[in-house]
């Protein structure tokens, strides 16, 4: 610990340039062009028992690195208890509750303490003069890249290292220096996750051999429309490997990512980001956020995007806002509420066609089908709010609502298969609509208590939601009567009428589901060395379907019970070693709701039982390296058919095993890396009509490869290489269809234009490679982008 007093200036900036040099070559503040980033989220692990509020004070400046100056008397003033991991300036609210102070921030890392109503200064940051800062304790650190601690993976506040599971975290910076926008950019740096193509229009990963469009959370709350998400408003995005319903209900079998958004904090945020690029893409972000005195903040992200593609008649429109508030109810209790309108409009584009078992040859950039009738419309509105209450004697409670509206439409024209002498390829063509209502609320208690020399950390919990989704497909008829036609494969692009209405088969329905779950979990330190987490969830997952084409009413009701264990050894603090055990369940409806016949109404859910071992070391408080072996075991599985992909077949059962390896944080104090190597063999294990046992389970590659380098150059400068492998995969489930393996390289530049603000140059590509980079089924393959060129102006503090 050390102690500095440095001359303040009455803005931001000043405060910036003036830090000693000895403090400004701290690592902390070695990220010159990475400053612009505006980072008020940054939490940090607290723990300031009841004293002198003085006392308190200089705790909270000891644990966090806040610049903290005291302008009003503290004489017999005292703080109660501040205990958990948040921002600094959550902790300072905390502390100052009742006690007749405010606070004003001139940034994310400076404040000051003065008496509630105190005359402000005109012309000063934030209405105060900000004159000599006493400094207590190291400089805030900035983030980068590493994460230390979650409360996603266990519902309580836990370090990365003690939670028994393999946990990939993009961090907001690693976002930033990527300019990642949506989860096809996240997925290349998550080890064993890969995205299908999604039919042009939704995120579809695969984890660890299991494919899904519904494992997508926000905050812990299930999101699982289908649509291309996007991260403007996003802090961080987790990827959580493994079976693991006890956390997160059905589904989730190989995995789910979590967005964790951006909230309201007490400390101010502005930030703007302008970006434009290759293929006309114009795109601008603004987060601007403030505190008003210590009871209410306030937060608003936004974004709006126009752009082209690579491919011919790419064309996409989306926007976004999420305003988010924070409320103070004394000094143990926040409510924070938000609400997010966001929109997607763009070409629907399903690839190119298969010949021969591979990716059909011809311009990469060629549309097949009819653009002007291949579209997609996305609006989602979604309202949230928390409660977070500290009880005392260790038990905090939190209550969160989420209800969202999803509103989708698309229809393409698309390809299917070539003939055999490759003059020719057939055209489909489908509309479909969904309307999708969720509510879902969920409530934690945790208790913190210790029996002897054990400690506990008590969780109990309870979730109920209701989903109610109306489908409506119709086919696409050319020339009024042909459900298909074809064109010839030299000009594949056509403006053929296609009239779109309901087939003998085609879905019009309504489907109605209600859950209810309970679960109970503890993590147990037995010794300094030894963990267990042991839980189990009982849910009941209730699904009513109404067929209006044939008024036929079909209604499974399963109940399920999901366990989980992990045993956590650490032979030395900063190592630790894990083995655990967790189960999921998918019930016979499917991912989102529409497979459920009077066949499949008689199904059991399908199982997946993840076994893992790992081991996690932080080298440094910056540096992070993990690795896991794992056996996941999938039952009664299902999957597209591979001449239909519009249909879902069944496969009996599959197997993935495999390892994986991370590495993610500083090398150096100018150096910052993020990658990671998979290793997978998924395979079906029992043969049935769709597949044979032996044959591969589609878009799994045998390995994959990334490493992303960010190196500071000179005190203004830095670069960015990265490097993106993938071995060769099976377009779909017959393994008919082999898409290549590839190798891709980025790179970055990066240039500070002051103390908040840099502009960045991204170069996806940057070799212009040709590759295949994914698929959905064996014809619609999405050729990999060219050589693409991305600038970034960003400001903000």
């Amino acid at each position: 610990m050390r102690t500095l007093v440095v001359c303040g200036l009455c803005c931001a900036a000043g405060l910036t340039t003036a830090l000693p040099a000895a403090l400004r070559a701290a690592p902390s503040v070695l990220q010159g062009p990475q400053a612009a980033v505006a980072d008020t989220a940054a939490t940090v692990r607290l723990d300031i028992p009841v004293q002198p509020l003085a006392d308190a004070l200089a705790a909270l400046a000891r644990q966090t690195g806040l610049r903290l100056k005291v302008e009003a008397p503290l004489a017999g003033l005292r703080a109660g208890p501040v205990v958990g991991t948040m921002t600094p300036a959550e902790g300072l609210r905390r502390l100052l509750a009742g006690s007749g102070l405010a606070v004003r921030f001139a940034d994310a890392g400076s404040a000051i303490v003065v008496a509630a109503g105190a005359a402000p200064v005109a012309g000063k940051a934030d209405g105060y003069a900000l004159g000599r800062v006493l400094v207590t304790g190291e400089a805030a650190r900035r983030r980068g890249y590493v994460a230390s601690r979650t409360r996603t993976a266990t519902k309580t506040d836990t370090p990365l290292r003690d939670t028994p599971q393999a946990v990939t975290v993009v961090s907001r910076d690693l976002i930033a220096d990527q300019a990642m926008q949506g989860m096809q950019d996240l997925a290349r740096y998550v080890p064993g996750v890969t995205m299908g193509q999604g039919e042009g229009h939704r995120d579809a990963p695969t984890i660890r051999g299991n494919s899904s469009t519904a494992d997508f959370f926000v905050d812990g709350v299930r999101d699982d429309a289908q649509y291309f998400r996007d991260l403007y408003n996003v802090e961080r995005v987790e990827a959580l490997k493994g079976a693991n319903a006890m956390i997160f209900g059905r589904g989730g079998g190989g995995g789910v990512i979590n967005r964790v958004s951006k909230e309201a904090q007490w400390a101010p945020t502005r930030a703007l980001t302008l970006t434009g690029g290759a293929f006309d893409q114009r795109r601008g972000a603004v987060d601007v956020g403030q505190g008003f005195g210590t009871a209410v903040a306030a937060r608003v992200n936004g974004m709006y995007e126009r752009a082209g593609g690579f491919r011919d008649r790419a064309d996409l429109t989306r926007f976004g806002v999420n305003p988010t508030l924070a409320l103070t109810a004394g000094a143990r209790t926040v409510v924070r509420l938000g609400y997010e309108w966001f929109g997607d409009d763009r070409n629907v584009d399903r690839g190119v066609p298969s010949f021969r078992g591979a990716p059909s040859g011809g311009d990469p950039t060629t549309f097949f089908g009819n653009p002007d009738s291949s579209y997609s419309a996305l609006r989602v509105h979604a309202g949230t709010m928390t409660v977070d209450h500290e009880a005392g004697r260790g038990v905090t409670v939190r209550n969160r609502t989420r209800w969202a509206r999803y509103d989708k439409f698309y229809q393409n024209v698309f390809p299917g298969a070539v003939n055999a002498a490759g003059t020719q390829v057939a055209l489909s063509a489908y509309a479909n609509a969904t309307d999708r209502a969720n509510l879902f609320n969920q409530t934690d208690v945790t208790w913190a208590v210790s029996t002897g020399r054990v400690r506990h950390t008590l969780l109990a919990g309870a979730e109920l939601g209701r989903q109610a989704s109306d489908n409506y497909r119709e086919t696409g008829y050319f020339g009024g009567t042909a459900t298909s036609t074809s064109v010839p494969f030299a000009s594949p692009t056509v403006s053929i009428p296609v009239t779109f209405r309901q087939s003998a088969t085609d879905a019009d329905n309504r489907a109605t589901t209600t859950v209810a779950s309970a679960y109970v979990q503890d993590q147990v330190a037995l010794t300094s060395q030894l963990q267990a987490v042991v839980g189990l969830r009982a849910e009941r997952f209730d699904i009513r379907f109404q067929n209006h084409r044939n008024g036929q009413t079909l209604r499974r009701d399963d109940r399920m019970l999901s366990p989980r264990a992990g045993l956590v050894y650490k032979p030395m603090e900063p190592v630790s070693v894990y083995g655990s055990y967790g189960v999921s369940f998918l019930p016979s409806s499917g991912d989102q709701f529409s497979s459920l016949t009077a066949t499949t109404q008689t199904l059991e859910p399908e199982r997946f039982r993840n076994r893992e071992l790992g081991a996690k070391w932080d080298v440094n408080r910056d540096l992070a390296l993990t690795g896991a072996i794992f056996r996941l075991d999938r039952t009664n599985t299902s999957a597209p058919d591979p001449t239909d992909p519009t249909r879902t077949v069944q496969t009996g059962s599959q197997r993935t095993t495999g390892w994986e390896l991370g590495l993610t944080g500083q090398l150096t104090d100018r150096w910052q890396v993020a990658g990671g190597y998979a290793a997978q063999r998924a395979e079906i294990v029992s043969t049935t009509a769709a597949a044979k046992a032996g044959q591969t389970v589609a878009l799994v590659p045998r390995e994959t490869f990334s490493l992303w380098n960010r190196v500071r150059v000179a005190p203004i400068l830095s670069a960015g290489l990265g490097v993106v492998q993938q071995a060769k995969m099976y377009a779909a489930i017959d393994n008919a269809v082999t898409l290549p393996g590839f190798t891709r390289v980025d790179g970055a530049l990066f240039l500070s234009l002051g103390a908040h603000a840099r502009a960045q140059l991204n170069v996806e590509n940057l070799l212009d490679a040709r590759y295949y980079a994914t698929s959905h089924g064996n014809n619609n393959i999405m050729p990999g982008a060219p050589r693409t060129l991305r600038l970034t102006l960003s400001t903000g503090f």
